[in-house]
């Protein structure tokens, strides 16, 4: 794993970690959510997950949380951080498929970024968990803007999360058509925890959720390739 430096703009630098395994297929740069940053357990197990299926991730941070900030960037400057991630990874690994995404706000704020202007070379989108709306208030008006994102987008979402009422998810993602894929996480939340009584670990959640992930992945991958 190798730790960088990112420069967002003329006046932000953010840190990087990039883990690249032996014989990896296809690189995903990852975001973290509002309220922790790409260090957290979460955020490390899935990269660990992903590399060991194959798959290449830069995890980043958002200018917010590197100044230990917990209030998150105003949306421009989220998506400048996006847009400066996708390019760093380019040029570290620009033989590598590349998608990108995140935890809730990061993959909110990547699917933002891509609708105002195509990141260079992006593949797909995956979301962790899309925060559709704030816990208490069901809403779609967080996902007007994929109407614009051209490029296939990957919903993982637990059905007990807080953050995405599952039918007006379902409604958003039917409406995307050929472009969007929802795959429910029976009974997990919106950190992806499940209640002990489903008679499952999160690490096998955890386990499910990647492989259908990385499967996603590098079916598209190899649609390009081919």
């Amino acid at each position: 794993m190798t730790r960088i430096s990112i420069a967002v703009g003329d006046q932000h630098s953010v840190s990087g970690l990039l883990d690249r395994p032996d014989g990896a297929r296809a690189l995903l740069v990852l975001a973290h959510g509002a309220g922790a940053g790409m260090e957290h357990p979460f955020m490390a197990a899935v990269a660990a997950g992903l590399a060991a299926r194959r798959i290449a991730t830069l995890r980043y941070q958002f200018p917010f949380m590197e100044a230990g900030s917990k209030r998150p960037d105003r949306p421009a400057l989220a998506e400048a951080a996006v847009r400066a991630a996708v390019a760093a990874a380019t040029e570290r690994a620009p033989d590598l498929p590349l998608f990108a995404g995140g935890k809730s706000f990061g993959g909110r704020m990547t699917s933002q970024a891509q609708a105002a202007g195509p990141l260079p070379g992006l593949r797909g989108i995956v979301f962790l968990g899309f925060p559709l709306h704030a816990a208490g208030t069901p809403s779609d008006l967080r996902a007007e803007h994929l109407a614009r994102v051209q490029v296939p987008m990957l919903f993982l979402q637990g059905t007990r999360d807080a953050l995405a009422d599952l039918g007006l998810l379902r409604s958003v993602v039917a409406g995307l058509g050929t472009r969007a894929t929802l795959h429910e996480i029976a009974g997990a939340d919106h950190s992806f925890h499940v209640p002990v009584r489903s008679g499952r670990t999160e690490v096998q959640v955890l386990d499910a959720m990647l492989d259908a992930l990385a499967g996603w992945m590098l079916d598209i991958a190899n649609r390009h390739s081919g």
